[in-house]
């Protein structure tokens, strides 16, 4: 039920989905031309807002750029790879394929191959719909860029980053493991390693999946009239990026209410 919830109930925070809340209202007061008038307003400027490039790098800057990536490069007992970055082999998709957080995958298999650790734990369960876990999915990707299938350990049990935490600790206490890597979106890492410290690890964050890097961010700040013009723009990019972010702080703040952090 708590997975069904946290997943339900904040579309009616998102922008979009708080816009569509409020087209009913305005629906509503249609007779107190005064609230309507108010209530579209609101709408415009949050759909604009939502929508602004420079609002949502700022709003990912804000997350992403809490960690950079470790230099130099660390020694650890095990890279942890979180799942969220493959699309599933259904047919007729012969392998899996990466989506927009598929980086995770590719930074791992880099580390790997550059000696930080001589093993990955990918962890990530079977969701509702899904034909196979994250972890699962993960590892023949991993094979596909080359890592050894004797150098992954699979948690295939966890449907949450809470749980990711929860299970990787107890597969690896068994080996007497408490040093990580931890891999995952940048935008995700702070409330990630907040959630692995919490379960005992010794953390280093290894973040990759970088929405607002330096050339974008550069650009976006740059003062000449074109680039200003282009930024006055709402684009569906903005939207799902502010979107993404949005929903990342919903989750801090409720895994702080719980005491996961």
């Amino acid at each position: 039920m708590f997975f069904f919830l946290s997943k339900f109930l904040p579309l009616f925070i998102y922008p979009l989905g708080l816009t569509l809340v409020l087209l009913v209202v305005a629906v509503l007061v249609w007779r107190w031309r005064k609230w309507q008038t108010a209530v579209l307003i609101t709408i415009f400027l949050l759909l604009y807002l939502a929508a602004n490039t420079p609002v949502s790098l700022a709003l990912a800057r804000s997350l992403e750029w809490r960690y950079l990536p470790p230099d130099p490069l660390p020694q650890a007992d095990v890279i942890v790879v979180l799942g969220g970055g493959n699309r599933w082999a259904d047919p007729p998709q012969p392998v899996p394929n990466l989506n927009d957080s598929g980086d995770r995958m590719l930074y791992a298999a880099w580390l790997y191959r550059q000696g930080v650790a001589d093993r990955l734990l990918l962890t990530g369960g079977q969701l509702p719909g899904a034909t196979s876990s994250d972890a699962a999915e993960m590892a023949e990707t991993l094979r596909i860029m080359g890592v050894p299938a004797e150098a992954l350990w699979l948690e295939d049990q966890s449907l949450n980053t809470y749980q990711n935490a929860l299970f990787s600790r107890q597969f690896l206490a068994e080996k007497r493991i408490d040093r990580i890597v931890l891999v995952t979106s940048a935008f995700h890492m702070p409330r990630a390693t907040a959630v692995f410290a919490k379960q005992g690890f010794t953390v280093i964050p290894a973040p990759t999946d970088y929405y607002a890097v330096s050339p974008d961010w550069d650009t976006a700040a740059r003062p000449q009239f074109a680039f200003r013009l282009l930024d006055l723009l709402p684009t569906a990019t903005a939207l799902e990026l502010t979107t993404r972010i949005l929903k990342e702080y919903i989750g801090l703040l409720i895994y702080g209410w719980r005491g996961w952090l």
